[in-house]
Order: structure tokens, then sequence, then C-alpha cells
């Protein structure tokens, strides 16, 4: 079975590589980017594709209509976009005989849309989905073709999730494939009136308000740690980023939000709207007084 692979994110890498050394299916071609203005996990697969002898192309500035028409020559059976923040048309789903396979780590139709990773952890979830589905003109819209479920653990942040995603995402690439080739993928309808899609983040959604309890707060910084912007305060006019927290419990209620509580080693004990947090790992550049406000 010949397929081809579409993507330009680190879990499209872990993809590729996986699909690489799947038996019984050739990568005839991959479709990647060189830079992207907005995705901090951005990884090209261009290096791992040359480096197994696959033709890619670059698909900045380029259109569907141009996409399809590169890809048709090699055949595809099936394409997987697998890490892609842009909606295909209609050419490039009909570029493969078994069309296209889509990913979104969500429970769908519930939390279509876009960061679906980074919105499971800044919620507070305690599970998401690692879904694969058929891709139509809709965003996360198509046919279910596999769904596992993927708990969302109190220590979980933005890295290891990825990694229990990526762990998941290969077994049932392994299950997809084996149906493709037996004919036997399953279809699993979406219920569409039930959907919930979620909205794109901007740089304001990463903004750490004390008045925001230590709860929140403790879930936005894991959600937005590395290999993401990381979460952020604003100190005497600079933006500091956040990487780790801890929360803390305190008893104190007549307190600001925002002040400074203690200094153990590295970490800062900041009053919330609700308890209090440790900042743990952070880049601030030196550290404040007890009683000092953030």
């Amino acid at each position: 079975m010949r397929a081809a692979v579409i993507g330009c994110v680190d879990f499209s890498h872990a993809m590729l590589a996986h699909l690489l050394a799947t038996p019984n299916l050739e990568v005839a071609a991959v479709v990647t980017r060189q830079e992207s203005r907005f995705n901090s996990d951005f990884r090209s697969l261009s290096p791992l594709a040359r480096a197994h002898g696959i033709s890619c192309l670059f698909a900045d500035g380029c259109g569907d209509k141009e996409m399809a028409d590169w890809l048709k020559p090699y055949r595809p059976d099936i394409i997987f976009c697998l890490g892609w923040s842009y909606l295909l048309g209609q050419d490039v789903l009909e570029a493969a005989s078994r069309g296209v396979i889509g990913y979104h780590p969500a429970p769908l139709p519930r939390g279509r849309g876009r960061h679906p990773l980074i919105w499971a952890l800044a919620l507070g979830l305690s599970e998401t989905t690692s879904c694969f589905f058929l891709m139509d003109r809709g965003a996360d819209s198509g046919d279910i073709v596999s769904r596992q479920r993927i708990a969302i653990s109190a220590a979980d942040d933005a890295s290891t999730l990825m990694s229990k995603i990526i762990v998941a995402a290969r077994g049932q690439l392994d299950t997809i494939v084996g149906q493709l080739a037996d004919d036997t993928l399953p279809r699993e309808p979406q219920s569409h009136n039930q959907s919930v899609s979620w909205r794109k983040r901007s740089d304001a959604d990463g903004i750490i308000d004390w008045r925001m309890s230590a709860t929140t707060i403790h879930n936005l910084v894991r959600a937005l740690t590395r290999p993401y912007v990381g979460a952020h305060f604003v100190h005497a006019g600079v933006d500091v980023k956040v990487w780790r927290t801890r929360l803390r419990e305190t008893k104190i209620v007549d307190i600001e939000p925002g002040r400074v509580l203690d200094i153990e080693g590295a970490n800062i004990i900041v009053k919330c709207g609700g308890g209090a947090i440790a900042l743990v790992e952070h880049d601030m550049g030196y550290l404040p007084n007890i009683g000092d406000y953030l």
C-alpha cells in the first residue's frame, strides 16, 4: 500500500518515522513546510523524508490544486495528514484513492478546532482522546476510524501528555494500516449536534492574572510549558515566563493576589485569587522580596 504524509510539527515527525518502519506500507511522498510563524513545535519533515529517498513538497504558499497535482503522480492509496494547521481543499482530499486520514487529540465531536492539547490541560480535564478520522471539508468533522482514551494525570504537562499521545497514536496507526489493507476500516459518523469547537488562542490567553485561582494558574502553566511558548506575567514592564509551578496550601485570606508570601531557594511563593502557588521554574532575572507584588 502506498501512502503520502502531510505534516510540519514534532508529532508529524514522530508519526512519519513510525510509518516508515511499518510493514507493507510504502511512504511515497511527503508534504511539509520550511518554516512556521505560529507553530512553536514546528518541525519540517524534509530531512527525514530525504534521508529515506522520499520526494518532498514544501507547501509554503502552495495552493490546494498545486498540492494535489504534485501528489497524484505518486498514486497514493491513502494520505495521512498528521499535524497540519490548515484545512485541505477538495482537490487534496481526492488525491488518494482511499481519501485522507487526519488526526486530532480530543474526544471528537467535542474539542474540535485549535490547540486541543493546550485546552485540555488549561481547562483541567482528566482525560482526552487520540482520534483518527477521515477528513472532509470541515474542521475535524469527518467519520472517526480510531479513538483511544488517554488519562491526564495531575502531574502531566504539555510535554508528558504529548508523549502519551504519540505512544497511543503509533499503536492506532498499526491497526489502521492493517484495516486499510484488509478493507475493514471502521467508520463512526460524528454527532454534529453534540460538537464543541475550541477557538484559536492568542498571547492574551497565556497571561497569568494573580486574581485567578492557584489551580487555574497551575493548569495554564502546565498547558503552555515547553515545547510551547510558556505562560507569562508582566513585572516592571517585562514579560516573565513561567515554566513550572506547584500548588501551595495557605490559610491566608486577607492578603491581596500577587503579593510574594515567601522565597524558598529559587521558588517564589505568590498569593493568588484562591490559594497560593510556587513558581518553581521561571525566567525572572532576580528574586523579589517577601511582600513585593508581581
